[in-house]
């Protein structure tokens, strides 16, 4: 069975920042558009995701369990989980606005660090089939990690626009620090993985 050459194979490497194709030579290893310097893979790309998606995982337990948010209101404070949030907004009769808040804060990030994880363990173990349904995830995954920062988003609103001194006031909880700590680690995350990887090992018939 034949099989189709990849562009490594035949000496060709994309540029990581203008994206030109060149041939990689040993005496000119910079790109002749821009001058960056090529490589075949981005360097160092399992280990800087790894450090990276453990991070996250370090600080998705703290997110969600202490105080994201909390409100005074009349004297009388009230300290608000990203779950108590969500429950909250159920008992209020808000249940598309919960449901947008639990997928976004909730839902998408656990998914995206499990999704990196098998990512991480495709290539880890190189598996050998189903190579487009696993660059499709890392699309997904890169494309919906700059929607995970509603919560951050809808807090900030709300300390800039409800702070009417003693009656009512709106502070951000020390889980809104780890919680952004986890979508930025996560994007970052998903920037150092190279896509490429899981292509490597491949036979793509012709």
């Amino acid at each position: 069975m034949r099989y189709k050459a990849s562009a490594l194979v035949q000496g060709l490497v994309r540029c990581h920042d203008c994206g030109r194709l060149s041939r990689l030579d040993a005496q000119l290893p910079h790109c002749p558009v821009c001058g960056s310097r090529l490589h075949e893979r981005m360097p160092q790309s399992l280990q800087r995701c790894l450090a990276f998606l453990l991070s996250s995982y370090a600080l998705y337990l703290p997110a969600n369990i202490f105080p994201i948010m909390t409100v005074t209101q009349i004297g009388v404070t009230e300290k608000h989980t990203i779950i108590g949030g969500i429950i909250a907004l159920i008992d209020k009769d808000m249940l598309p606005i919960a449901i947008l808040v639990f997928v976004a804060s909730i839902l998408v990030p656990l998914l995206k660090l499990l999704g990196l994880s098998l990512l991480l363990l495709n290539v880890h173990c190189r598996w050998q089939r189903n190579a487009k349904l696993w660059t499709q995830l890392y699309r997904m995954i890169a494309f919906v990690g700059r929607w995970s920062m509603l919560d951050i988003f809808m807090i900030s609103i709300l300390i800039a626009v409800v702070d009417l001194g003693g009656v009512s006031k709106v502070l951000a909880g020390p889980a809104a620090t780890a919680f952004a700590a986890v979508v930025v680690l996560t994007m970052f995350a998903a920037m150092s993985f190279d896509p490429r990887l899981i292509w490597d090992k491949q036979k793509i018939p012709r």
